[in-house]
């Protein structure tokens, strides 16, 4: 299967800003990418990458006064497989944990832990350890929360999505990530590209997105609370802690979102979509940080 997928996104800014962003393909897909332009800029700008504390590929540039624009454009090969399901995998004990993954267990600025500690050895403390507990606790989140674009607020942590039962994907993801973390499970947070592709058409199309990634027998599996099925042609961007350490676009300094469109179809079917433009409300929460 073959995904054409890239973005076109402006800023505005009243003076020379610096900015940081997360948009590359992340590396653990870089052999699948069949073609692609360099990411363009218009005016032309100077950028340099660099790999981040958790492999991300970061883009580091300076926006001139008045903004730039960002375009890419990609086709890359996918399996045309659904996110892996495994029920017999198991729990690794804390103490067995490679020392890389001990970090994913700890409170971040969107999952606090300690806030939502007796709540969840409440509620999955008696459900069998493993894919069944990691699933019961998805299950929930996805029940618990009610998804809208409209819900979307940069500030919302996993404790207050769990009172307001609202949110956005980031908010479904940073949930699910501090349960699974209060219950010694490790878990991080994932942004990608993630279309309608095996799925009935949606009104309201995905683009990038958030999803989860929870260690379980020595590897990392894919769940996502969000749409809580197994899903076609996720293409990671960045993984973190939360979406504190993934922004798509991190700006030193004022800045407007002008023009903010995402592309992701399977390009045999769908080649001749063009780039649907999303509002600004309408991506991971509050993504775009200032």
């Amino acid at each position: 299967m073959l995904i054409r997928l890239g973005y076109e996104i402006a800023i505005s800014c009243t003076q020379p800003t610096p900015v940081v962003s997360l948009l590359e393909v992340n590396k653990d897909r870089r052999q699948d990418i069949r073609r692609e332009t360099r990411v363009l800029t218009s005016p032309q700008v100077q950028s340099r990458t660099y790999e981040d504390s958790f492999g991300n590929t970061c883009r580091r540039f300076t926006a001139p006064e008045g903004g730039v624009r960002l375009l890419y454009d990609a086709v890359v090969e996918d399996s045309g497989e659904p996110d892996e399901v495994n029920t017999l995998a198991r729990e690794t004990p804390v103490e067995r944990l490679p020392d890389e993954v001990l970090g994913f267990l700890l409170g971040s600025r969107y999952c606090e832990t300690d806030h939502l500690m007796n709540l969840a050895w409440d509620r999955f403390g008696h459900v069998p350890p493993g894919w069944a507990r990691v699933q019961a606790i998805v299950d929930y989140v996805h029940t618990r929360l009610s998804f809208g674009y409209g819900y979307a607020r940069c500030t919302r942590t996993a404790a207050q999505a769990h009172e307001e039962r609202v949110g956005v994907c980031r908010d479904f993801a940073h949930l699910a990530i501090a349960l699974c973390r209060c219950m010694n499970i490790p878990a991080r947070y994932v942004n990608g590209y993630l279309g309608d592709i095996g799925v009935p058409p949606d009104p309201a199309p995905m683009d990038f997105n958030a999803w989860i990634e929870v260690f379980l027998d020595g590897r990392w599996y894919t769940f996502d609370p969000r749409h809580n099925i197994p899903r076609i042609g996720r293409v990671v961007i960045a993984r973190g802690r939360d979406a504190t350490d993934v922004p798509l676009l991190h700006t030193f300094g004022p800045h407007a979102l002008s023009i903010f469109k995402v592309w992701t179809y399977e390009q045999e079917s769908r080649a001749d979509r063009p780039p649907v433009t999303r509002r600004v409300d309408r991506t991971m929460g509050a993504h775009v940080l200032a």
